[in-house]
């Protein structure tokens, strides 16, 4: 058998680029996560980043940039690792954040997250028809810049992506420059309760509602519209507190009991994907234990084809049961006092076989979920609630919960460690296969890029713990012992860890869980009525992230996956449909990278002057929001009849 010929992929060169995106993009995320509770994709921005700098050498290749791209990915799901260790802090079991252990924790539970999905890839990448709308949209951009295909073509699709790109970088600036306005939020009445609509004006959404299509924008809407105008109001008809204002009294409802019930109807949906993904996991685990077996009888990694070499199986299991060693040890040292430390052995074992357990299924569902809907739009925090209730309830179940406030906090903090651990795999098993799907369109090899994303976990684990501890003595956090006014808000991890506390002290509202446990077996059985009647599908996942997800974060991926349906039906009745799509999906990508792009211009000015409105020169405008308004919606309707222009166009 003729051994395949290997392009150029795994450089030093492109590993040292990787490794200092990795730190640029992670010390951004971090400052954002604590800020704002969200992270943003650096995939596509690491990427055309990539291109600018490798195309100075003649040899660099699009598996070059490929690699990149994939080890400064993790800057962007790694560095949510913020969703949970500041919860640490804020029950005042750490005062700082020490280094090692903070690294350990991070590395670990990330280099499991790349061994977890390595053969998920065959059962949700190469034998899925999941739309992965970051992973086809990094390829998109990686195809255009490294040229394949028609000389035409690729320029007018490079033209697609750079027009997008101005599009959203320019609308971003401005917002930020205070000429518009950034979104517009507004409460109301209804009934005897109340809701608001808040939205943020981002052409990224409007770009991942366009590529992640229809059925997803509209069950998300479905859960926009159970959690802001059937539940809500009915949760808030109790009545409001006096002096209390109505907004911050609903935003406060929303993130404290909405967003519970939202965590039930994802806990449920993830089972039931569970159970849809089972038989193509285990096919694929097989698969790969058979590409091993034909590796080793026909001598070696070079008999297979390069797209179809993962990391051999033997390894990837034997990493996995490796690392509980360090694991046990780690959890060993934060467990010296309190109910643990007295029951070591068992308790050890127990978190241990937790862990191996969970990690299987929160890859294989946060795998899912980034092929659904894209790895920076996945409720990954909605994963670590599950992770979070499941190890809690496991320790009131060896513990009780009669136990002293000190022997409680060491509780939370035990179940702390243990989730961060878990959600360390969830978010690398989330933008792993969001990878490779990129690497399938480009021609790569899946080992190497397994094996460029375990570095990028290296880089982002010893980089993560000195921000943290920088942005801790500098502003604080809030509910943290000691925090100031301007403490960072650090939402998610003071859910989490309200959570914890709430189940190992006896005070969680398990109604709210169940009632999203109703809601999501309801939106299942929908689903499957709708697939088998072939009248469409209500993704249960969208629903319950449509619930939990602010809509600031969900709005405009509604309105996009309405404008890519209108679009793309437009484009099926022209002379080449598959090149008017790809136009759409260029100048989509586009969108996505140029707020990519502005985000990391902005937080390294916000990090470096302390001042969140450095880029603020017109100062407050009274004509902000129409302002803001009109130019979105005349950029967004210039956009798709930039787009219609184009694809019409004869090549």
């Amino acid at each position: 058998m003729t051994t395949p010929t290997s392009p150029k992929e795994m450089t030093l060169r492109g590993i040292v680029l990787g490794a200092l995106l990795t730190v640029i993009f992670t010390a951004a995320n971090v400052y954002l996560g604590l800020k704002v509770g969200l992270t943003f994709a650096t995939s596509i921005p690491a990427a055309v980043i990539s291109m600018a700098v490798l195309k100075i050498y003649s040899d660099s290749t699009i598996q070059e940039n490929n690699i990149v791209q994939t080890i400064a990915s993790s800057a962007g799901t790694l560095s949510a690792i913020v969703f949970v260790l500041p919860g640490l802090v804020m029950i005042g079991w750490w005062q700082g954040f020490p280094y090692w252990q903070s690294v350990a924790i991070i590395a670990i539970g990330g280099v499991l997250g790349v061994m977890y999905s390595v053969p998920l890839r065959r059962a949700l990448v190469t034998g899925s028809d999941l739309p992965y709308p970051e992973g086809v949209a990094a390829a998109e951009v990686l195809k255009v810049g490294s040229g394949v295909g028609g000389a035409e073509e690729n320029a007018r699709g490079l033209r697609a992506v750079i027009f997008g790109t101005v599009v959203a970088l320019g609308h971003a600036f401005l917002a930020k420059a205070k000429l518009v306005s950034e979104g517009w939020a507004k409460a109301f009445g209804i009934g005897s309760g109340g809701s608001f609509v808040s939205l943020t004006f981002s052409f990224a959404l409007v770009g991942v509602g366009h590529l992640v299509g229809m059925a997803v924008g509209l069950a998300m809407l479905v859960g926009v519209v159970l959690s802001y105008f059937i539940i809500l109001p009915q949760l808030s008809a109790t009545g409001m507190p006096a002096g209390e204002e109505m907004m911050g009294f609903l935003r406060g409802m929303f993130r404290t009991d909405v967003r519970m019930i939202g965590a039930g109807t994802i806990g449920i949906a993830a089972i039931y994907t569970l159970f849809k993904v089972i038989g193509p996991i285990v096919k694929g685990v097989l698969g790969a234990i058979e590409a091993d077996v034909t590796r080793k009888i026909q001598g070696g990694m070079d008999t297979m084809e390069l797209t179809e070499r993962d990391l051999p199986i033997g390894i990837v299991g034997g990493s996995i049961l490796g690392l509980m060693v360090p694991i046990a040890i780690l959890l060993a040292a934060v467990s010296t006092s309190g109910p643990v430390s007295q029951f070591l052995g068992i308790s050890l074992l127990a978190s241990v076989i937790y862990i191996m357990i969970m990690g299987v299924i929160i890859a294989s569902v946060t795998g899912y979920m980034a092929g659904l809907i894209g790895a920076s739009n996945s409720p990954v925090s909605g994963v670590g609630i599950l992770s979070v209730l499941g190890i809690s309830l496991l320790l009131v179940s060896m513990f009780g919960r009669d136990l002293s406030p000190d022997d409680t906090k060491a509780l939370v903090a035990f179940a702390l460690f243990v989730t961060a651990i878990i959600f360390g795999i969830a978010t690398i098993a989330n933008d792993n296969l969001q990878d490779l799907k990129t690497g399938q369109l480009v021609g790569a090899t899946p080992w190497r890029q397994q094996v460029a994303l375990i570095l990028g976990v290296l880089f982002g684990a010893m980089v993560i713990p000195p921000i943290l501890t920088m942005l801790n003595d500098t502003f604080g956090f809030q509910g943290a012992p000691g925090a100031g006014d301007n403490a960072l808000g650090a939402p998610q991890a003071a859910l989490i860890s309200s959570i914890a506390q709430g189940v190992l002290g006896g005070d969680l509202n398990w109604d709210l869980i169940k009632t999203g446990a109703i809601i999501g077996a309801v939106a299942i059985v929908i689903d499957e009525v709708l697939n088998r009647t072939g009248k469409g599908s209500l993704p249960p996942l969208a629903v319950g992230m449509g619930m939990y997800l602010p809509t600031d974060s969900t709005g405009f991926v509604v309105v996009g996956a309405f404008l890519g349906y209108l679009y793309n039906n437009w484009a099926s009745k022209q002379a080449d449909p598959g090149f008017a799509k790809r136009i759409g999906v260029l100048t989509a990508t586009g969108l996505i990278v140029g707020d990519g792009l502005f985000n990391v211009l902005y937080s390294a000015v916000v990090w470096t002057t302390d001042d969140p409105d450095a880029f603020a020169v017109f100062g407050e405008n009274p004509w902000a929001l129409p302002m803001g308004v009109v130019l979105f919606t005349a950029l967004t309707v210039w956009a798709y009849a930039r787009m219609r222009s184009d694809a019409s166009r004869s090549i």
